[in-house]
């Protein structure tokens, strides 16, 4: 049932990207360079949004606070990103627009494709090597910023709800992406 409920929820995440631009290279260029930002209130609606949601469902009991995980920042993660940064602006692609391109016939989309995976391959291969390098120091440990009710993970503010946090995150999101210009239709 988990796997139908992914497939139902990548496909609709797919189709919802694919009919913001996040499919075309040259829109998320456009964005980068912010000519165009109209892919960019999307972007930012949607984190708004879903941030909101997903807080107002751990605040009801609908979302088991267990299932939230949080992760450790690592030297590495911080130069991959980088790294993914460059190749976005470069490409147009970042790796879900990359698969949503592809899924929607464009062939320009399969070298970047292919040289994530090539990258994802390397990686493992000389991975016993970094370990013990900078490269896998953790940046700080497992905190969240308010409460999500997992008490697994600190928060930075332990007498905030998370539902607050949220909420002040969305509203902030929601307006940057009201009050931003439209730019060119390119």
């Amino acid at each position: 049932m988990n796997i139908f409920i992914a497939v139902i929820l990548g496909s609709l995440f797919g189709f919802i990207m694919h009919k913001a631009g996040a499919t075309n290279p040259q829109i998320i260029i456009n964005m980068l360079r912010l000519k165009n930002l109209h892919l960019m209130k999307a972007i930012l609606l949607g984190i708004g949004i879903s941030n909101l949601a997903l807080f107002l469902l751990l605040a009801t009991g609908v979302v088991d606070p267990l299932h939230v995980s949080v992760k450790s920042s690592y030297v590495g993660v911080i130069i991959g990103g980088v790294l993914l940064g460059i190749g976005w602006a470069i490409s147009g692609f970042c790796p879900g627009t990359g698969v949503i391109a592809i899924g929607s016939g464009r062939k320009d989309a399969l070298p970047f494709i292919l040289g994530g995976l090539v990258g994802a391959f390397i990686y493992m291969l000389v991975y016993e090597k970094l370990v013990g390098s900078i490269l896998l120091d953790k940046l700080g440990g497992k905190t969240t910023l308010a409460v999500t009710g997992n008490e697994n993970f600190p928060a930075l503010f332990p007498d905030v709800p998370g539902i607050v946090v949220a909420g002040i995150i969305a509203i902030v999101f929601i307006i940057i992406a009201w009050m931003l210009p439209e730019g060119d239709n390119a």
